[in-house]
């Protein structure tokens, strides 16, 4: 028989934990990059994994500028840069990380509380949680887009937890870039960290790194 499991609540984040999603994404900014021209380092398509959507939208336009295309407001970017990736269309289901329809099965099972937190915005949430079959599994469904700053900020961790009507010292989170990682630290929560090395950026800051989602379940 399994033990008590030592929180009463998990909260996701999704991009790279629920799905293995950033590579894919890293991938697309790099095509977009190497079409337009623009010298960008392999470091800095890294260092967005994880960030907040205003974040990738400053980055683009920056990038845009770098390519001597001009100045564009965050909105006019992000929305070439959509407009060019519109061919891109993901299989989340297939990029769903092993074991993850098992494991919160098994969690909720021992009447650990499930919640998802992630900088996506709603709508691709939503998409993400359908395609994989695991839209029900949430008690809790939360964007950073609801947010004025996301990730690494640690507010939708607190909001997540003001949710479930649990103080952060009660749940744990489960991350995998620096900017999650902190906001879930400074929210309070234990972060466990889903082991990443394609991006060279550290984990060292969880409370401690996991290689797979279902390794949650040897907590209790």
């Amino acid at each position: 028989m399994p033990g008590q499991f030592p929180f009463e609540a998990v909260i996701f984040d999704m991009d790279g934990v629920i799905v293995d999603s950033e590579y894919a994404y890293a991938q697309e900014e790099r095509a977009f990059l190497d079409a337009h021209g623009i010298d960008v380092s392999d470091e800095e398509i890294a260092r967005t994994v994880g960030c907040s959507q205003e974040t990738f939208r400053q980055a683009v336009v920056s990038w845009w500028e770098r390519g001597g295309y001009g100045t564009l407001t965050p909105e006019e970017a992000i929305a070439r840069f959509n407009a060019w990736g519109e061919s891109y269309v993901y299989d989340y289901r297939a990029l769903m990380n092993p074991g993850v329809p098992e494991t919160l099965a098994a969690l909720r099972e021992r009447g650990v509380r499930l919640a998802l937190a992630s900088s996506s915005p709603m709508d691709n949430i939503r998409e993400v949680l359908d395609a994989c079959g695991i839209a029900g599994a949430f008690e809790v469904v939360v964007s950073g887009e609801q947010f004025h700053k996301s990730k690494p900020n640690p507010e939708i961790y607190l909001h997540t937890c003001e949710l479930l009507g649990l103080d952060p010292a009660v749940c744990c989170c489960v991350e995998d870039s620096p900017y999650g990682i902190e906001a879930g630290k400074r929210a309070g929560l234990t972060v466990f960290a889903k082991r990443e090395e394609r991006f060279g950026f550290s984990q060292d800051e969880a409370d401690a790194i996991i290689d797979g989602v279902p390794d949650l379940l040897a907590l209790g």
